[in-house]
C-alpha cells in the first residue's frame, strides 16, 4: 500500500515537471496540448493570495528586497501551474498593490485590505485558499518552507501533507512541522479549507539566494501543486466511496 502511494507522488511530481519542460520547448502550443489531455471538471477555485503588496511591503529581506515581490512572483507562477492543470483559480492581486477599499492611514489601508481578502475568499463558491508568505527571524541560521492552516481547522490535513512534502523534496532533512494560522486575521476568518505557506526565511542568505531565482520558486510551485492534485484526487475518491 506504501509503495502505491510513493508511485502515485511520483506520477504527481512528474507530470508537473513535465508541465515545466513542455513550456519551456513549445512555449504557447504547451498549453494546448497539454490542456486537451488533462480533466476539465474541477470543483474548487484555488484562491491564490500573494501576501501583503503596494504600501504594505511585507517584511525586508537580508539584501533589502521586500517580501511583497517574492509572493507575487511564486504566486503568479503557481497561477500558472494550477491553471494548466485544468484548475479554476482566482489571484486576490495581480500587481504590486494592496486591494484596500478605504482608508486614509496606511494602518486603516492594511486593515480594510484584509477584510477585501476574506470578502473575496468567502463570497467565492468552492473556494480553497492558498496565501503564499515568506518568513523571517533575528538569527539568519533558520529556514525552510513552513505551512499553516485555517483557524477552523478544516486545512490541517492539506497542510500536513504538504508540510511532509517540502520535507522531502525542497527541504531536505528539515523537520518543521505545520501548525495552526493563530493570530492571522485572514486565515481566522475565512469560512473554506485554507493553507497559508510561508516558503523560506528571508532572513536566511543562502535561502533568500533561493527564492530569488526562478528555478526554485517552480519547485516550490511543483509541490504546492502536486499536493493540492494528490489531496483533492484522495477526497473525490473518497465521496465516490460513500
Amino acid at each position: 500500500m506504501k509503495m502505491k502511494k510513493i508511485c502515485a507522488e511520483a506520477a504527481v511530481y512528474l507530470m508537473i515537471i513535465g508541465v515545466f519542460v513542455a513550456i519551456a520547448l513549445l512555449g504557447n502550443r504547451a498549453i494546448t496540448v497539454i490542456a486537451e489531455k488533462l480533466p476539465a471538471d474541477r470543483k474548487h477555485t484555488i484562491i491564490i493570495d500573494a501576501g501583503h503588496g503596494g504600501e504594505d511591503g511585507g517584511a525586508t529581506s537580508c539584501t533589502g528586497r521586500l517580501e511583497s515581490g517574492f509572493n507575487l512572483e511564486i504566486a503568479q507562477r503557481l497561477d500558472d501551474l494550477l491553471h494548466l492543470l485544468g484548475y479554476r483559480t482566482k489571484m486576490i492581486r495581480t500587481t504590486d498593490s494592496s486591494v484596500y477599499t478605504h482608508g486614509s492611514t496606511i494602518a486603516e489601508k492594511k486593515v480594510s485590505d484584509l477584510k477585501q481578502r476574506v470578502s473575496i475568499v468567502n463570497s467565492t463558491p468552492g473556494a480553497l485558499l492558498v496565501s503564499i508568505h515568506q518568513n523571517t527571524f533575528s538569527d539568519g541560521r533558520y529556514s525552510g518552507a513552513q505551512v499553516f492552516y485555517d483557524g477552523r481547522g478544516e486545512g490541517r490535513a492539506l497542510a500536513e501533507q504538504m508540510q511532509a512534502a517540502f520535507c522531502r523534496t525542497v527541504n531536505p532533512g528539515s523537520n518543521r512541522k505545520c501548525k495552526k494560522a493563530n493570530g492571522v486575521f485572514l486565515m481566522e476568518r475565512i469560512e473554506c479549507l485554507g493553507i497559508l505557506v510561508e516558503c523560506g526565511f528571508l532572513s536566511n542568505r543562502e535561502e533568500e539566494a533561493k527564492l530569488q531565482s526562478v528555478q526554485y520558486q517552480q519547485k516550490l510551485c511543483c509541490v504546492i501543486a502536486s499536493t493540492l492534485t494528490e489531496f483533492l484526487t484522495g477526497q473525490d475518491d473518497l465521496a465516490i466511496m460513500e
